[in-house]
């Protein structure tokens, strides 16, 4: 088995599936990549068992056969490389040789067969997304998605296609975002929970795509298909708590700002907040907004007066400083609205401006109890 490679071309794709592989894995095999040749194609996969990824590339071979590399070194030595074709070949003493223009370099290898098989898919739902829509989901999302063993349902992105359009959600019961696409639509209704690892993997590289996704599911897997990439993983199993209901319909109090202003004020003054709780008060009366947070335990406190456009009671609510401003930070827009019903209720945040069409996010931050 023998081929010859692009050293930058082999890197590039590499580095890619090297974001699958785990730094500490129960089974050695998946310390590596997986070669599969056949002629002038060249399969490498990588795998931790609930996620796998593989990339096709082009090659010069005229050979068959598929051996296990170990990552780590690869990619060690590959990096190094100025750009070069480098000669890959399997000897018989249970290595493979790299030849580069100016050396040679041996690494033990484990036979393929050893490589857990990727799982297919029976008869999958299948439904096409611009890469340019998916990772702008992804990437609106992900970050409020839950950390928490114990509810593992929460930890991941919870996608809902229909013939309407797509939904994508996630929450941590403190925070809660909801994306949604009217422009883009599945043939039939389905919905799946996504762990965050193999969505942050697409999230990096589906941002330089102009590609379609093709995303094939059924109850247990799917697999995104793109470009030459193949990502298959596991889904959470469970079901997703109705988000729907904890989103609140009556919000008379609306309060419109400046986004960069707002998030500026809001971060100033959490440097004073209290460092367990992290709460700042809004207090909105007419045209002024004041954001306010005290540490009583340090005798640190801030306020700052911020104009605003607001429509409602006075009013004063609390919130956790860290929440919003993730929430803040990963809005686009210039202008945002923060809706409002009582103290105790979410406030919800939605952009005023700067969505494409048939786009629409939903941001809703749980209040902290004020302490008078």
């Amino acid at each position: 088995m023998k081929f010859i490679v692009s050293s930058s071309y082999l890197l590039k794709q590499l580095q890619v599936l090297g974001n699958v592989i785990n730094s500490s894995n129960t089974l050695p095999i998946l310390d590596n990549f997986l070669f599969e040749l056949d002629h002038q194609t060249l399969t490498v996969s990588a795998s931790d068992l609930e996620t796998t990824m593989s990339a096709t590339l082009d090659i010069d071979s005229t050979s068959k056969g598929s051996v296990a590399v170990p990552a780590k070194l690869l990619l060690e030595i590959l990096k190094t490389f100025p750009e070069q074709p480098l000669t890959f070949t399997v000897e018989e003493n249970s290595t493979i040789e790299i030849s580069s223009n100016s050396g040679k370099y041996a690494l033990a290898y484990a036979p393929g067969e050893e490589f857990p098989k990727s799982v297919n898919l029976d008869e999958p739902s299948v439904t096409l997304v611009p890469a340019d829509v998916l990772a702008t989901a992804i990437s609106k999302t992900i970050f409020a998605a839950g950390n928490d063993d114990l509810r593992p349902v929460m930890s991941g992105v919870f996608f809902q296609f229909s013939p309407q359009g797509l939904i994508f959600v996630a929450t941590d019961a403190h925070k809660l975002v909801k994306y949604a696409r009217t422009d883009v639509s599945a043939s039939e209704v389905a919905d799946f929970i996504m762990p965050k690892k193999p969505l942050t993997i697409l999230k990096n590289i589906l941002g330089s795509s102009d590609a379609e996704v093709k995303i094939e599911y059924n109850d247990s897997n799917a697999t995104f298909s793109f470009d030459n990439y193949v990502l298959m993983c596991r889904l959470i199993d469970g079901k997703y708590p109705n988000y729907e209901a904890v989103i609140p319909k009556e919000n008379p109090n609306k309060l419109m700002i400046d986004r960069s202003q707002f998030l500026s004020s809001v971060r100033r003054v959490a440097i004073f907040s209290n460092k367990t709780t992290h709460q700042i008060r809004l207090k909105i009366a007419g045209a002024e907004l004041n954001i306010s947070a005290e540490d009583i335990d340090y005798s640190n406190k801030a306020e700052e007066r911020l104009t605003c456009d607001y429509q409602g009671d006075d009013m004063q609510i609390g919130y956790n400083s860290r929440f919003l401003t993730e929430m803040l930070t990963n809005l686009q827009s210039d202008m945002i609205m923060l809706e409002m019903s009582l103290p105790n209720r979410a406030g919800i945040l939605t952009p005023v401006d700067g969505l494409e069409e048939g786009e629409t996010v939903t941001m809703l931050v749980m209040p902290v109890m004020l302490n008078n």
